[in-house]
């Protein structure tokens, strides 16, 4: 009896732990959308966008599915913490989140598409660098978490246009 209790308790803890970690980026994607959605109805809508920009809509439920698999991959990462290059990866993990939100800050919130393709070119890199280390870690958390470090790129590029259009 005593060791079902316990075992019951870890399975809470991974539980709420699991839920942290898929909360986490969300939080940073409400940072980002308190900065971004004012500009959408205003701003963004009248700077020149190359014709391949994606429409608006689509924004929302790409980020939001990107959110939920940098968490999950990050859980399994955090679930090999006792690796010296898990706990590497999830430290770099956690510092390149506010990289995120700062992107929104400085495109939408500051209206300033070069100074965020600055930054976008780092956050790409640490995007890059969590790709692999995930992958050498554990291959799943980097195939979860290769559509963030895609995504990001096209938005890398996206922005690029932008800067050059304006």
């Amino acid at each position: 009896m005593l060791g079902t209790t316990s075992t019951n308790t870890m399975k809470i803890k991974t539980f709420l732990i699991l839920i942290f970690f898929l909360l986490l980026p969300q939080m940073t994607g409400a940072i980002g959308a308190y900065f971004t959605l004012p500009a959408i109805a205003s701003w963004y809508q009248f700077i020149n966008k190359p014709a391949w920009a994606p429409p608006n809509w689509l924004f929302g439920p790409a980020w939001t599915t990107l959110y939920f698999l940098m968490g999950m991959a990050s859980f399994l990462i955090w679930q090999k913490r006792k690796d010296p290059k898990a706990k590497k990866a999830l430290t770099i993990y956690l510092l390149h989140l506010p990289l995120n939100s700062l992107w929104s800050i400085l495109f939408f919130g500051l209206r300033s598409p070069l100074w965020a393709f600055i930054e976008i070119m780092v956050l790409w890199g640490a995007i890059l660098y969590l790709t692999i280390s995930f992958f050498k870690i554990k291959k799943v958390s980097g195939w979860l978490f290769l559509p963030y470090l895609l995504w990001t790129s096209f938005a890398s590029a996206l922005n690029l246009a932008i800067v050059l259009l304006n």
